[in-house]
């Protein structure tokens, strides 16, 4: 049968329908799969950096330049038992996830800070040194050049207390690593650490890392108490409780202030939520933990900033108070203004 002029004409464009239905077809099918092919020559053609954090962070606080410096992480089992060591585990884990952390998984960084005054390059805490190379801490030389600075650079190194993660990189190959420095320390923490009956029992594998690495340095040593002075604008305040002669310190310049807190508070979350809590490294628990709410109380009364050794790197925040204790809040543009 024929098809008149106008059934013929309906039939071409029936199959002129049919060939841009298939064309737009196979279009749309490469259109969906090239990025796929983009995504996969992506993955092969571009190589990963062999490149590191610089792992420091530096900003100003009145004339003081003021650089935090990752010594390394250590990743590992917790925060229980070493944070809340008087409470069940369960209870530790609760807290943890309420805060969308891991019940059983914790990372703790190391934080050595560099100040500048302009007239003094002042080093607080040196980190773990190459005992901890081998596990990847003991990165304080490697960054403090990163950073600009070199360790002969420094002028004063100050020691907040002997434990060996904050003396560790006073000595490299038996000689001083801060060929120019000279030092403060507090008298209590050495006088503790240093007595002869501290070298046998629990006490005597710290007293042989102070004996080698702090010892050696007494000579070029300055030892404070309560308010000693380092230089104008920075003192000492009594913390004691983690160690016997534990220190922090204060800032001051051209009307901003900051604290460098330590080792009072060792877990943003365990430590500051819950200042009460035992800390298996806290020399004397319940004196330890009055110094954190002595101490964390006057920098959330004062809004102050913080820098804490083992906070979360860069280390520098704030605190409110909660119910419990304090809830940790990052610094994050405050000190730019």
């Amino acid at each position: 049968m024929s098809l008149s002029p106008d059934g013929r004409q309906k039939e071409r464009a029936m199959h002129i329908d049919r060939r841009t239905a298939l064309g737009l077809g196979a279009a749309g099918a490469a259109v969906l799969a090239f990025p796929q092919i983009m995504v996969r020559a992506a993955q092969a053609d571009v190589p990963k950096p062999d490149v590191g954090n610089p792992g420091f962070n530096r900003f100003t606080l009145g004339e003081f330049e003021v650089t935090t410096i990752l010594d390394g992480l250590r990743p590992g089992e917790g925060p229980h038992p070493v944070f809340g060591q008087n409470q069940p585990a369960e209870t530790v884990a609760a807290l943890m996830q309420a805060n969308l952390l891991p019940a059983d998984r914790m990372v703790n960084g190391f934080t050595p800070t560099l100040v500048n005054t302009g007239a003094e390059l002042i080093l607080f805490d040196t980190g773990l040194g190459a005992g901890g190379r081998e596990n990847g801490l003991g990165q304080l030389a490697a960054r403090l050049a990163a950073s600009g600075y070199k360790p002969e650079d420094v002028s004063i190194v100050v020691v907040t207390h002997m434990h060996g993660d904050h003396i560790g990189g006073l000595m490299e190959n038996g000689a001083p690593a801060f060929a120019n420095a000279r030092y403060v320390m507090g008298q209590a923490e050495f006088d503790f650490w240093t007595a002869p009956e501290r070298m046998s029992g629990p006490t005597e594998g710290n007293a042989k890392a102070v004996a080698a690495n702090v010892k050696p340095l007494a000579e070029k040593a300055t030892f404070v108490g309560d308010g000693g002075e380092v230089v104008p604008g920075i003192r000492a305040v009594a913390a004691f409780g983690h160690t016997p002669g534990h220190l922090i310190f204060r800032l001051d310049s051209s009307g901003k202030s900051l604290v460098l807190t330590a080792d009072t508070a060792n877990h943003y979350v365990a430590s500051l939520q819950q200042p009460d809590w035992h800390v298996r490294f806290d020399a004397d628990k319940d004196m330890a933990a009055a110094t954190r709410r002595k101490v964390f109380d006057m920098i959330a009364t004062d809004r102050l900033p913080f820098i804490g050794y083992h906070m979360p790197f860069p280390a520098v925040g704030y605190v409110e108070k909660i119910d419990t204790g304090y809830r940790y809040v990052p610094e994050t543009y405050q000190l730019e203004l």
